[in-house]
This record gives structure tokens, C-alpha cells and sequence, in this order.
């Protein structure tokens, strides 16, 4: 047990030491560099609209639903 303890200090460590030796540029960055930030962005607002708009579709189709319920009971 005392062995697993010491271990495990250790193995964080040397996977710091390795994380911290490498010099990654960050994604956005490159998509900026490369001008597709702009895709990636225009992606992400498709994507989030059509998910609203779903949204606003299946509620008002549970709205009428619920009406029709309400008006037979």
C-alpha cells in the first residue's frame, strides 16, 4: 500500500513533466490563422438554430395537443 502511494504521486508527475514539454498551438488560433473560424462558427450557428426552431415547432404542435385534450374532456 505504502508503495501505491508513493506511485501515484510519482505518474502524475512525469505525465506533467511530458504535457508540459510539448508546444501546441490551440485550434482556434489555427482555424483563425487559416480564415475557417468563420466555417466553424457559421456550423455551430446552423446547427443551434435548427435546434430552436425544432424546439419552437414541437412545442406549439404539444400546445395544440393540449388543447384538443382540454376540449374533448
Amino acid at each position: 500500500m505504502a508503495r501505491l502511494l508513493v506511485f501515484i504521486p510519482l505518474l502524475f508527475c512525469f505525465t506533467a513533466s511530458l504535457c508540459a514539454q510539448t508546444v501546441v498551438e490551440p485550434p482556434a488560433d489555427f482555424l483563425r490563422s487559416v480564415g475557417k473560424i468563420y466555417v466553424v462558427v457559421a456550423v455551430i450557428m446552423v446547427v443551434f438554430l435548427g435546434l430552436a426552431f425544432y424546439l419552437w415547432r414541437m412545442d406549439r404542435r404539444l400546445s395544440d395537443l393540449e388543447n384538443q385534450i382540454d376540449d374533448h374532456a
